[in-house]
């Protein structure tokens, strides 16, 4: 093949490079008063995401230049080692506790944590397209158990932190790349039994009860449980049609909590109104269709597998974060893709889009390795 013909889609990079610069922009928007108050700086937290979003691009840059054939190799090794990682959180002066969770591990020496399970989404993907074309004479019930397993191997770290909106992901993940592959027979049982599991889950735990309440009704409780639903929902209102400008949000400075983590989708719909909330998803909605294309470039095996399974570790993840701001679904604290701060997050999905892009490559119908 002549690789200088080869030219990567400037979509799978572009799409998301404009919506990490929003993302930092708002992050600023919104952090910049309480920065300057600890730090003499409005652009501390912005700083700190921009210097994770060079880091995400070089990882990208990184993962796109790994042959495919080494994911295939070393994917089980991986997905150990990122469950073992996800693990650390647990361990005194290792793991750090957010908001009731364990879920980040401080680096020594530097106010860096990073968030392990992040990982363990990303090797669970890579991993699952290997099992899952490979030939085998094993009948379909049999494998989907395996795939049942494995999903239940890598939650309970995550369920241990406790990390309910991760639990779902890897479930979609497991669900649905073996749909892809086999179909929905089996996995129709399994949402049965995994919905039946998750809201034992929920009783377990009387915070995650008092969520699904504030769901329900969060004008019961105004200022406790609903608080943080209703003041989303009021940026949502103030924003309007068109937004009352990008800097102007009147919610993130004073009532919305999260305003740039879970909820920076609220804070920008009250930035850039209706108009630019569903620009923003017509964005990431145009970028999918753009990784449609090549998983259907891709021949039937790992390839095709692997670019459903990453296309969906980074849809589910939206899809949970926009329904929970917007009250269509129990809030479960899961950042919008590219979009919230968080460095592991920003890191693991760069990390996506390099492999999306080596996906891209090695569908070519000429490619050679």
């Amino acid at each position: 093949m002549d690789k200088s013909r080869f030219k990567i889609n400037p979509v799978l990079w572009g799409v998301p490079l404009v919506l990490s610069g929003i993302g930092i922009l708002l992050i600023v928007s919104t952090t910049g008063p309480s920065s300057f108050n600890i730090s003499g700086t409005p652009y501390q937290v912005g700083l700190k995401q921009l210097l994770w979003l060079g880091m995400a691009i070089m990882a990208s840059a990184i993962m796109y230049n790994v042959p495919l054939k080494i994911w295939y190799r070393i994917s089980p090794y991986m997905l150990m080692c990122s469950w073992i990682m996800t693990w650390l959180p647990k361990v005194p002066g290792i793991g750090v506790a957010i908001g009731g969770a364990r879920r980040w591990i401080h680096i020594p020496g530097v106010s860096v944590s990073i968030q392990p399970s992040e990982l363990l989404c990303l090797s669970l993907a890579l991993h699952l397209a290997k099992i899952l074309s490979r030939r085998t004479q094993k009948a379909d019930g049999v494998q989907f158990l395996e795939i049942c397993g494995l999903f239940l191997f890598c939650a309970l770290p995550v369920i241990m932190q406790p990390d309910m909106g991760t639990t779902m992901v890897l479930f979609v993940i497991s669900m649905g790349m073996y749909i892809e592959r086999k179909g929905w027979k089996f996995p129709l049982c399994g949402l049965l039994i995994g919905s039946v599991g998750f809201y034992g889950l929920i009783l377990l735990q009387p915070y995650r009860m008092r969520r699904l309440a504030a769901w329900l009704d969060p004008w019961s409780d105004p200022f406790n449980k609903g608080y943080q639903t209703i003041q989303g929902l009021i940026a949502f209102a103030n924003g309007g049609f068109w937004g009352s400008g990008l800097g102007h949000g009147f919610q993130k400075l004073n009532y919305l909590p999260a305003a740039y983590t879970d909820f920076i989708y609220a804070a920008i719909s009250e930035e850039m109104g209706l108009i630019g909330a569903l620009v923003l998803l017509m964005a990431v909605a145009y970028w999918l269709s753009q990784v449609n294309k090549v998983y259907f470039r891709c021949e039937e095996g790992y390839m095709a597998s692997l670019t459903w399974g990453l296309a969906l570790t980074v849809l589910f993840p939206l899809v949970i974060n926009v329904g929970g701001v917007t009250k269509l679904i129990p809030l479960t604290g899961m950042p919008f893709p590219f979009l919230s701060y968080g460095g592991t997050s920003l890191l693991m999905m760069w990390s996506r889009i390099g492999v999306i892009m080596r996906l891209e490559k090695e569908s070519e119908p000429d490619y050679e390795d």
